[in-house]
């Protein structure tokens, strides 16, 4: 079996490291991508196509991971050479889930619940071809959510919208505990009620927001557009945040 890789982040990456089997092999191209990117995918040891349109025609499985901006135009651009699944991992709306499904042959929606790069994330399917994904739970927690293409992207936007604002107050709360030089005391008193290992994961949260607060906030975009004309009261302000 082949897996095609378009997109080389940390999601990739960690795939790529998870998935190991004499039966599976790997594939991407350094196609259009970045020094630091190159860097990574020369040092993984993956094999390398010239072109991503030799990588979707090659992949019994083809993973698109890049950015919610960009995951609809590489569906489109590269999306009809391939032949096997497409599994889209992007933080993308249901309604861009489904554009992508007009533009390839079986379509799966697919999302990573937990840390992107640890050991034991659990991968949420939907989509009629989504079953077929199952055997990777020799290697990934693998869950089928539904036969419905979109199913999965709902879930990832109701779960982001809470993440995400909480992310963002977390920031916000965090700032004025510094302000007045009380950001341990903020931490211990809030560890008594959200356990001894909150601080640890809140400072986690904090600085995964910030360095990645681009990508993040056009995943927060898409919740705000999807949803128009629901009150969105904290998303909305979790995304002025992030902007400043």
């Amino acid at each position: 079996m082949i897996i095609g890789l378009i997109g080389f982040g940390k999601v990739s990456k960690n795939l790529f490291n998870l998935i190991k089997s004499d039966d599976i092999t790997f594939i991407t191209s350094i196609e259009g991508r970045s020094k630091n990117t190159i860097q990574n995918i020369n040092d993984s040891g993956i094999l390398v196509c010239d072109t991503f349109k030799e990588v979707a025609c090659k992949s019994d499985i083809l993973i698109s991971a890049t950015s919610p901006k960009s995951a609809l135009d590489v569906a489109e651009v590269y999306g009809k050479f391939s032949n096997g699944i497409y599994l889209d991992l992007n933080n993308i709306s249901p309604d861009t889930t489904l554009k992508i499904d007009s533009h390839v042959k079986n379509m799966v929606d697919g999302a990573i619940i937990g840390k992107i790069d640890s050991e034991n994330p659990i991968l949420y399917v939907s989509g009629e071809k989504s079953e077929e994904l199952l055997f990777l739970n020799e290697f990934i927690t693998t869950k089928k959510i539904s036969d419905n293409i979109g199913d999965v992207a709902v879930l990832k936007l109701l779960r982001s919208s809470y993440t995400k604002s909480l992310s963002a107050l977390l920031i916000e709360t965090r700032d004025l505990a510094i302000k007045y030089d009380l950001e341990e005391e903020f931490f211990d008193v809030l560890a008594l009620t959200e356990g001894d290992d909150f601080k640890d994961k809140s400072l986690s949260r904090i600085n995964n927001t910030i360095a990645s607060s681009k990508r993040k906030n056009e995943e927060l975009e898409e919740i705000i557009d999807y949803f128009d004309g629901v009150e969105l009261i904290m998303v909305k302000a979790a995304h002025e945040k992030l902007n400043r």
